[in-house]
């Protein structure tokens, strides 16, 4: 476990934590200073967070070439795109901090804030198309299990759902569903996490406009499990 990352986890969290703070006391005349003074340390958590991260770009490159290596072709393509597009997120954030600290002037800081966050999208959703591969995979592991399809039956003849009628199979679907995810932890705080952390990158490129609040309180979620995963290594996913 790193210091640095686990740092990190911490910043994003009381930036988000910040965020959400903040929308929820917009109109609240009698906090204004509160809300100065959170709007100034979500500023300085986001820069602080820019300057960690200078080194993740090459932590990102070494993820991929891990990941090129697996014997499953799907969880290699998934991963290894999703390690190649964070490296270029990382970049173009780290452009943005050099441009902040003035080490860097003539730049478009529009046009690299949006690549940045298409990267991050991008990322995000090779991660999710990982999430759901696996996902599949336990569920199709388990609907094979005769034990397993004794408790299906079973439950689908004592709870016989409205939704059966419109859509078949739905509930024997989500029953398996929620029995893979319960088996496997890990998966389940990946997937959310990953869900979570999608709204960032869709409000900013305009994909799906939500707000300060919706965008601090997923941000916080995402935050809150990447600390209970990097502290209880068993809830982490691997690859």
């Amino acid at each position: 476990l790193s210091p640095l990352h686990l740092l990190l986890v911490y910043f994003r969290a009381a930036q988000y934590a910040c965020s959400l703070v903040v929308y929820l006391l917009r109109n609240n005349s009698d906090r204004k200073d509160l809300v100065a003074k959170l709007k100034s340390l979500e500023t300085s958590l986001s820069a602080g967070r820019k300057l960690l991260r200078l080194g993740n770009a090459a932590n990102s490159i070494e993820a991929a070439k891990r990941t090129v290596q697996l014997s499953d072709r799907v969880l290699r393509l998934c991963l290894t795109v999703a390690n190649v597009s964070r490296t270029l997120y990382f970049i173009c954030d780290n452009v943005l901090w050099a441009k902040s600290v003035g080490l860097i002037r003539n730049i478009d800081k529009e046009r690299w804030s949006l690549n940045s966050f298409r990267f991050y999208f991008f990322s995000l959703v090779m991660h999710l198309s990982r999430d759901v591969y696996a996902v599949l995979q336990v569920m199709t592991k388990r609907s094979r299990d005769k034990n397993f399809k004794q408790r299906m039956d079973q439950h689908l003849t004592e709870n016989p759902e409205v939704a059966e009628v419109v859509v078949p199979h739905l509930d024997g679907f989500l029953f398996l569903l929620l029995e893979a995810l319960k088996s496997h932890p890990d998966l389940a705080l990946d997937s959310v996490k990953n869900i979570c952390d999608l709204f960032i990158p869709l409000d900013k490129l305009g994909l799906y406009q939500s707000n300060g609040g919706v965008i601090g309180f997923c941000g916080l979620i995402s935050s809150l499990i990447g600390i209970v995963t990097l502290t209880q290594p068993r809830l982490r996913i691997a690859p």
